[in-house]
């Protein structure tokens, strides 16, 4: 005669309570290491703690490119009031921080031709010094004499391949307040990441 054998869910050589004792430690460290201290890049800030107010007077136009320093100015101040923990003045009276900064060069370079030889693609180069400053104290805290941007935009034509001048003065323009807005990102996230 044949004894049967009941087999339970819990096959040997792990019991039941083994298994869920692996189970609820698996479940503890997934808890455990979720708060592991990582967090979104760009909104973290290093400086120190009693720099609550920064001046951004406008910047300085070394280029002969007509208004770049109003529209940099503008989306740098944005930046800092974006991150919620800077009240933003234009001058440096009553500034915690100030922040210097000078447009050194733009530079345009046909990178791409059409099939009749005409430029259909420009890269902007932009370089800029920028100084972030203690004015309490006159202090350096961040700074960068040779900060160097890269941008490329597209030329549309007409049906006879020439070039519209309303259209490329238009097409830099967007191009610029595209490339503006990753230059004040990566200026301001430098200056409060930086410490």
């Amino acid at each position: 005669m044949q004894k049967k054998i009941s087999m339970s869910p819990c096959l040997p050589p792990s019991p039941c309570w083994l298994r869920w004792a692996s189970r609820g430690l698996c479940l503890w460290l997934a808890f455990a290491s979720s708060g592991c201290g990582y967090a979104l890049a760009g909104r973290g800030s290093f400086l120190p703690t009693d720099i609550r107010i920064v001046g951004i007077p406008p910047l300085v136009n070394r280029t002969t490119f007509f208004d770049v320093e109003q529209v940099l100015t503008e989306k740098i101040r944005n930046e800092f009031i974006g991150r919620g923990k800077y009240r933003v003045v234009p001058e440096a009276e009553g500034a915690d921080a100030l922040l210097n900064a000078e447009i050194v060069s733009i530079t345009l370079s046909p990178v791409g031709l059409t099939s009749t030889q005409l430029a259909s693609r420009y890269q902007f180069v932009l370089t800029m010094k920028v100084d972030f400053v203690d004015a309490r104290v006159n202090k350096s805290l961040w700074a960068n004499d040779a900060l160097s941007f890269t941008g490329e935009y597209d030329l549309t034509s007409n049906a006879g391949n020439t070039i519209d001048a309303s259209s490329f003065v238009d097409q830099q323009r967007s191009a610029f307040d595209r490339m503006a807005t990753d230059v004040a990102r990566t200026v301001v996230t430098a200056i409060v990441e930086a410490f």
